[in-house]
């Protein structure tokens, strides 16, 4: 009898890790796709430069935010603690201080994009037409900041409400969304890097207003633990950024060694470095192949 009921716990307890693991994988998965069908759409054009541009914008923005990647895995963590103590006005607050945080970044990245975009071209050095293509992939998606960064945000959060459905779903429609959009802005209206640019930038906004939309009406009930007393106390904003500090660091680290890889190979011509990027996206698929196999491997055992 207490064999079956310890069995009975366990399934239970292995079915909650599926509930919330499997979305994720799903939409980990989703990731590669995204930059495969830019790459795939602009490898129609004709010239290595076009998915040079592709390479050089699409990392400058790799980049900027990775550095930021805490607001997705922070929030989670911070907003799971709180939920596990049943202090359901923490978890309200800790999404209005991560949107406000996420906001307030955008907002400088878009007043810096001069500097920044300037500064990305001095590192990776790319070839005069190269640089002209990727400074309008830049100039376009720079106003996508607020969406992407503010999506990390309601993403880690409900991650941390034990919901990874809903970014699933969002990550799916990101890429539907994309690939129609590009497709059509390039091939039927004859957009070229801009085509590709505004089909992403259409992609990230309706991703980030899609997440919007599904918070207030999946925890309409928690409207009424709402305040913005208490967000931007000063011991939870240095808990909170003490707690990412580290995510921070790590992320710089890998962030620095990307850099140096992708402005050794922008030396050696627009070919090298559009196979560089290949080769990026298939590492990112087989790392997510290798998830899905070790999670398969973790629930049959």
């Amino acid at each position: 009898m207490h064999e079956g009921r310890k069995q009975t716990t366990m399934d239970n307890r292995n079915r909650q890790i599926l509930n919330i693991a499997l979305p994720a994988i799903v939409s980990n998965i989703t990731v590669p796709l995204l930059g495969l069908v830019d790459v795939a759409i602009v490898g129609h054009l004709g010239a290595a430069s076009y998915i040079g541009a592709i390479a050089v914008g699409g990392m400058t923005f790799n980049v900027i935010y990775w550095i930021f990647g805490f607001l997705r895995m922070g929030t989670s963590g911070l907003t799971g603690q709180a939920l596990g103590r049943r202090d359901l006005t923490e978890t309200v607050r800790m999404l209005c201080r991560s949107l406000g945080i996420a906001m307030a970044v955008a907002l400088a990245l878009i007043v810096l994009q001069v500097p920044l975009r300037e500064a990305s071209m001095l590192v990776m050095q790319p070839p005069a037409e190269v640089r002209r293509l990727a400074s309008i992939y830049f100039n376009i998606l720079i106003w996508g900041a607020p969406a992407m960064l503010g999506l990390f945000s309601l993403s880690g959060w409900y991650i941390g409400m034990q919901n990874s459905r809903v970014p699933m779903f969002i990550a799916i429609t990101q890429n539907i969304i994309n690939i129609g959009a590009s497709t059509l802005l390039v091939f039927g209206l004859g957009l070229k890097v801009e085509g590709v640019a505004l089909g992403t930038l259409i992609a990230q906004w309706g991703g980030f207003m899609m997440a919007l939309l599904l918070c207030f009406v999946n925890y309409r009930r928690l409207r009424r633990y709402f305040s913005w007393q208490g967000v931007w106390r000063r011991d939870a904003m240095a808990h909170f950024f003490k707690v990412n500090r580290d995510i921070f660091l790590r992320t710089l680290c890998m962030v620095a060694v990307m850099l140096f890889f992708t402005s050794a190979g922008s030396w050696q011509g627009d070919l090298v470095r559009s196979r560089g990027l290949g080769d990026v996206y298939k590492r990112q698929v087989h790392g997510c192949r290798n998830a899905v196999f070790h999670f398969r491997r973790f629930v049959a055992g």
